[in-house]
């Protein structure tokens, strides 16, 4: 018995001395490898300073392999003062150099807040190209992909300068571009409009109409939508989209994706926000037949996509009610408000209204039974309109 005991303790020991050991020289390997990337960081910021043109080129790249391993290295590369030197590669008219410079800064931006604070300090917004038919595909993608990152500070200190910065997203979005790098733009252009300050700056650059008309892209038009859903609430941003041609017609067409659910909320959503308080809005909304497709919507749509269109149905209900009741369109002294001839109008108005109201119902069920094809669920709509009087209907 004990000379079992005394086997097993001669052979934990060794295990647990190998194991020791092990780790032991894992830590001195990474130990000597985080010296070896010091060494070689030290080197790279000697070349970035003080070397030509090509090896300038090649630390870049250096610099994008060494970044993409962890933060600490992130860290230690812009503490050596690496940042304004590839900023200002940025500038390059020669495009291979230029690239270098946008993948190493891309990297440093990983993870690290500072990082990113320190490549908008040292100029980044100044130094990107100032047209974008001068530049390739790739450069585009590269400088979306870091104002997508850099774009993160829109709430502490990611200026909106008077430079071409703006116009750069615009133009990319308004090129053949592919749908990544508009993807990136219209990132970047949403974590910027989420800060209110920013709403008059980018609708003054004429971003509201390329916003519209890339919503319909169903591939990129979730960021686009919710661009809109954040300039919509400012002053300035709400009356750029009602003014525009393509309001509403281009929203309620987007409310009939029923593939993009996402799409139909923060459609609806924009939608609410120029209806509220806005007869105007309403009646244009009214014109372009709105009211069927929320009957869709409403039924047939998401959780939060049903909930705005019955807000937005109910809207409509109320108005009806206001223009045919006692109380609408001018009145006279001359007309006693309770003469049976006036009373008489209001009831028969009231009847026509809601014969209509049910026979229009009763067709919008039709067509959405049809798109939702519920075999079973048909007759039970039929009838549940049928026995639906105006009063109760959901909107």
């Amino acid at each position: 018995m004990s000379s079992h005991a005394s086997d097993n303790l001669d052979v934990s020991k060794p295990n647990g001395v190998v194991v020791k050991v092990e780790n032991c020289e894992a830590a001195m390997e990474k130990q000597r490898r985080s010296e070896e990337d010091v060494g070689v960081l030290k080197r790279c910021v000697k070349k970035l300073h003080f070397g030509s043109w090509e090896e300038k080129e090649a630390t870049a790249r250096e610099i994008e392999r060494l970044a993409r391993e962890d933060v600490k290295v992130r860290k230690l590369i812009t503490e050596l003062g690496v940042v304004p030197e590839l900023v200002s590669m940025v500038a390059s008219e020669v495009a291979e150099r230029r690239r270098a410079a946008l993948k190493a800064l891309i990297q440093l931006t990983h993870g690290t807040y500072t990082n990113k604070a320190l490549i908008v300090e040292a100029g980044i917004l100044l130094k990107l190209p100032k047209r974008i038919d001068l530049v390739d595909e790739s450069t585009r993608s590269e400088c979306s992909e870091l104002l997508l990152s850099l774009s993160s500070l829109a709430s502490t200190q990611f200026p909106l300068p008077s430079s071409h910065f703006l116009p750069f997203l615009r133009d990319i979005l308004e090129s053949e571009s592919s749908f990544d790098t508009k993807q990136s733009c219209l990132g970047a252009l949403y974590n910027l409009s989420s800060v209110l300050e920013n709403a008059g700056p980018l609708v003054s650059s004429g971003i509201v109409p390329i916003l519209l008309e890339l919503s319909s892209v169903k591939e990129i038009s979730e960021k686009a939508l919710g661009t809109l859903g954040n300039l919509v609430v400012t002053l300035m941003g709400k009356r750029a989209i009602e003014n525009s041609s393509m309001v509403p017609e281009r929203l309620i067409e987007i409310l009939s994706w029923e593939d993009k659910p996402k799409c139909q909320e923060l459609s609806a959503y924009v939608l609410m926000i120029l209806a509220h308080q806005s007869s105007s809005q309403r009646e244009k909304m009214a014109e372009a037949k709105i009211v069927q497709v929320l009957l869709e919507v409403a039924l047939l749509g998401s959780p939060l996509a049903q909930k705005r269109a019955l807000k937005l149905l109910q809207w409509f209900k109320d108005e009806r009610q206001v223009k045919i009741g006692p109380h609408s369109g001018p009145q006279t002294p001359r007309m006693v408000m309770g003469s049976p001839v006036n009373q008489r109008e209001v009831i028969e108005g009231k009847r026509t209204m809601k014969n209509l109201v049910k026979e229009s119902l009763h067709r919008n069920m039709e067509v959405i039974t049809r798109r939702a094809n519920p075999a079973g669920n048909s007759i039970k709509l039929k009838s549940l309109v049928i026995s639906t009087s105006s009063k109760s209907l959901p909107y």
